[in-house]
């Protein structure tokens, strides 16, 4: 079986943990968030992870860190979108503490791959 590129990056597995986390939290979110919080913070982690997939197909370093950089500003909406639901109590403080754990570690590892990326 072939394996794309992206699929080897540390980065890109970390993101697709993090959705795992994020869909089975939202899926405790009250029934009348379905079309909002749960939709919106699904549709971010997974922005993430499919920004990081398109940006392995770039030509160039600047094109391909365009997508590092529309990767980590949907991983920041993700992250207030956990406070905010935290905030309505729809999630626990220790959801949003693994939550802003994992985020932070990902935040890091897609400024790595960015600043490699503007070099090369």
């Amino acid at each position: 079986m072939y394996i794309f590129s992206f699929e080897k990056l540390d980065v890109w597995k970390n993101t697709i943990e993090l959705t795992k986390i994020i869909y089975r939290i939202s899926s405790k979110f009250p029934d009348k968030e379905k079309f909002g919080l749960t939709s919106q913070m699904r549709r971010a982690v997974v922005s993430v992870s499919s920004n990081i997939a398109e940006g392995t197909s770039g030509t160039t370093g600047k094109d391909k860190s365009h997508y590092t950089t529309m990767a980590y500003t949907s991983l920041m909406e993700l992250m207030n979108q956990s406070i905010v639901s935290n905030a309505l109590d729809y999630m626990s403080n220790e959801d949003l503490n693994l939550i802003r754990e994992k985020v932070a570690h990902i935040a890091n590892q897609l400024n790595s791959l960015r600043n490699f990326q503007k070099n090369n």
